[in-house]
């Protein structure tokens, strides 16, 4: 607990990197494996602690996975989403683009158009009655391959859901090149949605290059292995690409060894844009406003600094830019109020 929290507790925030079933609390995910038996996770909210213990980033996806495969049905889509929205009500979250794997449940047999329908369906109750704008980037598993990418591109571009506004790569770093889905994320970016692979978190700084100049990314998700590459951070300094910092998550994956070893600071140092996100919240323990704190600490910050990584996820959003401005005005308002 520290003298900051409950002016983060109540800071209006946008959120950038999260994702759609890392996001499910263990209420919820008890409540999908007790529909779901033959499912390992546990159904004791309790016993999911331990379960959500990883070993290193490879056994992250193997727990991650078998949550997804509790998601089966649209109606279990539409359960999560909506939930996922409420806990971040809860966290005073205005605005966040939740990053959904479309092709974790088509293959599973939730047809497509469904699948969009209940996301959709839960976005605009989530939008009406918990004040929570939600946008979608989908994204490829790229441990799934080629065909996982072809499938997400089609999705994405042939039913485009009004709240689509980007394309993402997620999962595995290691052996999975971010070349490959250079065609995918060309398709997507012609379709008009913007380009926001993961890079660099288990893999060095080259990956975030590839992801660059292949992917033509304009945010890289985590970007963890930059600072040892000076002439990377110089360039995402003066082209103003941001990163999506997830500190705690990447503990949890054994990507960084201890939080104090945790590269945020030189990122600040070097005038990179950086953004504080909690990429699958529950799964490690966390939530946004955990997060803020963890940051505040390392970066050293007051209550205007804090407010200045809101303000930072207001300008690396997709919002249009009468929302950035609103969003902008309720952070400042707020601030200025706390000062006085």
């Amino acid at each position: 607990m520290s003298a900051l929290d409950p002016f983060i507790a109540g800071l209006p925030k946008a959120e950038l990197h999260v994702h759609h079933v890392g996001s499910a609390s263990p209420r919820i995910v008890a409540e999908l494996a007790a529909r779901h038996p033959d499912s390992p996770v546990p159904t004791d909210p309790e016993a999911l602690a331990d379960f959500f213990s990883f070993r290193d980033f490879a056994h992250f996806i193997e727990v991650y996975l078998s949550v997804v495969d509790l998601i089966r049905d649209a109606e279990d889509v539409r359960l999560l989403t909506y939930e996922v929205a409420r806990d971040m009500a809860r966290q005073n979250i205005r605005y966040a683009e939740l990053t959904v794997t479309p092709y974790s449940s088509t293959r599973r047999g939730i047809p497509d158009a469904a699948f969009v329908e209940a996301i959709e369906d839960a976005r605009k109750a989530a939008e009406s009655e918990l004040g929570v704008v939600l946008r979608w980037c989908f994204d490829i598993p790229g441990e799934a391959g080629l065909a996982a990418a072809e499938e997400t591109a089609r999705i994405a571009c042939e039913l485009q859901p009004e709240g689509l506004v980007s394309f993402g790569l997620g999962g595995p770093e290691i052996g999975v090149p971010r070349g490959q889905f250079k065609p995918y994320f060309d398709r997507a970016i012609a379709a008009g949605l913007r380009s926001v692979p993961h890079a660099g978190e288990t893999t060095g700084p080259q990956t975030i290059w590839d992801a660059l100049v292949a992917l033509r990314a304009e945010r890289i998700g985590h970007g963890t292995s930059a600072t040892q590459d000076p002439a990377l951070l110089a360039h995402l300094a003066e082209h103003r690409i941001p990163l999506e910092v997830c500190p705690t998550s990447n503990l949890a994956t054994r990507a960084v060894a201890d939080l104090e070893q945790h590269p945020l600071k030189e990122m600040v140092a070097a005038g990179v844009l950086v953004t504080i996100n909690s990429d699958d919240p529950p799964m490690f323990g966390t939530d946004l406003n955990s997060e803020y704190a963890v940051a505040a600490r390392l970066l050293d910050l007051d209550a205007r600094g804090v407010a200045g990584l809101a303000r930072n996820a207001v300008e690396a959003s997709f919002m249009d830019e009468a929302g950035k401005a609103r969003l902008r005005t309720e952070i400042d308002t707020y601030t200025a109020s706390w000062r006085d």
